[in-house]
């Protein structure tokens, strides 16, 4: 990575890991994010994964519409970063550790890979 992509880069996993920590304070199951993004094709291609323990819990969320807080949270750090995503829906996406032990075989790299943007 040049200079300017180090930069970038480290600003994105610092504004992720304070709606990380955020998140977690919320106690709905949510355990981990992660993001993957091709620098040539930033911000379009960044796709941050919001990792919840089980299904049941992301679906919880998902059905209390905290998934639009979720992505406001990070839309919000994001930008205070300096990194303007232009639908912070397509950008985030909410998964869970069950299902990837059922459709990836635990495999998060592969899985990722797969909703890569």
């Amino acid at each position: 990575m040049n200079k300017t992509t180090t930069k970038l880069e480290n600003n994105l996993i610092k504004a992720l890991t304070i709606a990380c920590e955020e998140f977690k304070r919320w106690d709905i199951g949510f355990d981990w994010l992660t993001h993957t993004v091709s620098h040539n094709r930033f911000p379009d291609s960044l796709v941050v994964s919001c990792v919840f323990l089980t299904q049941a819990q992301m679906q919880q969320v998902l059905n209390d519409s905290l998934d639009a807080r979720m992505r406001k949270e990070i839309q919000t750090r994001l930008l205070k970063a300096g990194i303007r995503p232009k639908d912070i829906r397509r950008n985030v996406r909410m998964d869970n550790e069950q299902d990837c032990a059922a459709q990836d075989g635990g495999n998060w790299e592969a899985r990722l890979q797969r909703f890569r943007g």
